[in-house]
């Protein structure tokens, strides 16, 4: 089994932590993974990327080719529609809809969302929003990667959220809560999808 996952967003959103997660569980999983990473700006507020490959079998490359993403998951709906080309046909994008505003010409909100509606296969949620209203407010990214749960499929629910505990033990029992109640709030979002 093979899964490719192009995780997108803007700088300072928790991308790149999304992706640890995801590693780190794949890891301990077995399973073999190439990531490749890039970066806009290096400040707040550029563009984030990264290709995350994971399989039972060798992977010969870090670059997931167009059409070939079996799901997108995006912290920004821009940044979502940006990848588009690499997503297969029966590929999922999960996405945040609450919009970052970073640029001046950024694209009419209406409109992106009725781009992001006319796709078959789409599961989207305000985030940001749930994770304020939660008093979590630096746990958007772990909302949406409990949303994408569901969608990864090599990896369970559960190894996605034992890794969680393994990757924020550092930083203490409260934050490890915290973030592991954050992600069953998106991965119970994600159940009507």
């Amino acid at each position: 089994m093979r899964k490719d996952i192009i995780l997108s967003g803007v700088g300072g959103q928790g991308i790149l932590t999304i992706a640890t997660i995801i590693g780190e569980a794949a890891t301990v999983a077995g399973l073999n993974l190439k990531q490749a990473e890039v970066h806009g700006m290096s400040q707040r507020g550029g563009d984030v990327q990264s290709n995350l490959r994971l399989s039972d079998e060798t992977i010969h490359s870090d670059l997931i080719s167009l059409g070939e993403a079996d799901l997108i998951i995006s912290m920004e709906p821009m940044e979502a529609l940006r990848y588009l080309p690499y997503l297969e046909k029966e590929g999922w994008v999960v996405t945040s809809a609450n919009p970052f505003k970073n640029i001046p010409n950024y694209p009419d909100e209406e409109e992106l969302m009725k781009t992001l509606n006319s796709l078959p296969r789409v599961a989207k949620l305000e985030i940001e929003d749930i994770a304020k209203e939660n008093n979590m407010p630096k746990c958007a990214n772990v909302i949406l990667l409990g949303m994408a749960a569901k969608f990864i499929g090599i990896l369970s629910p559960e190894q996605l959220r034992e890794s969680i505990g393994r990757v924020f033990a550092s930083k203490g029992e409260k934050i490890v809560e915290m973030n592991k109640r954050a992600f069953d709030i998106g991965l119970e979002a994600a159940k009507n999808r």
